[in-house]
């Protein structure tokens, strides 16, 4: 970690873990001006977890994907893609001379070409091929295995406090709970016929 650095935030309760991408409703004036610096300048900006469970401050850095649709209004649909996670050390009203905030950041500067071992990458292969899924990304880390796992907000916490190894056991479990409820959704159409 290289010490303190200021960035514009955007506080929200979602939690993108690194490589997730996160579709975003963008309404408010100070955010659509967030939006347009994004665009303009090709900027990065913090999404700060803002949930009580969120002790440790913890926060995204996202970067901007797509805009999928502009509204007469001034509203946009936009697509913003995690590039690594932040501890939040300051929030500010306002970023310099901009209507949205900004916050003094600590990145994690995760690495996403870490593969993770070949035990989990054997079982995350076979989950994929259960959902019909046959391609798995390559180099496959912790966080490209997490984001297909659809994790909620205390499962992805829990999950970025672990250290590597717990972090590998924490989703070989998570896995082998879905293949089961895929396997038990499996059985169930076989019992149920629609009239």
């Amino acid at each position: 970690m290289a010490g303190l650095v200021r960035i514009p935030m955007f506080p929200l309760t979602i939690f993108p873990l690194p490589g997730e991408m996160v579709p975003l409703h963008i309404f408010e004036p100070r955010y659509r001006q967030l939006l347009k610096d994004a665009e303009e300048r090709d900027i990065s900006f913090g999404i700060y977890f803002n949930h009580a469970s969120n002790k440790d401050k913890l926060g995204s850095l996202v970067k901007l994907e797509s805009v999928i649709k502009r509204y007469e209004g001034g509203e946009s649909d936009i697509i913003v893609k995690c590039q690594d996670l932040f501890n939040l050390d300051k929030l500010y009203r306002s970023f310099k001379d901009k209507l949205y905030p900004g916050g003094e950041v600590e990145f994690w500067e995760i690495d996403l070409q870490s593969p993770v071992s070949p035990r989990l990458f054997q079982e995350f292969e076979e989950y994929m091929r259960l959902l019909k899924l046959n391609r798995v990304q390559l180099p496959c880390s912790v966080y490209h295995v997490a984001n297909e796992l659809s994790l909620d907000f205390d499962d992805k916490l829990r999950l970025v406090g672990l250290d590597t190894t717990k972090k590998e056991q924490f989703l070989l479990s998570r896995i082998k709970f879905q293949k089961h409820l895929l396997s038990q959704a499996e059985k169930s159409r076989d019992v149920f016929h629609l009239n």
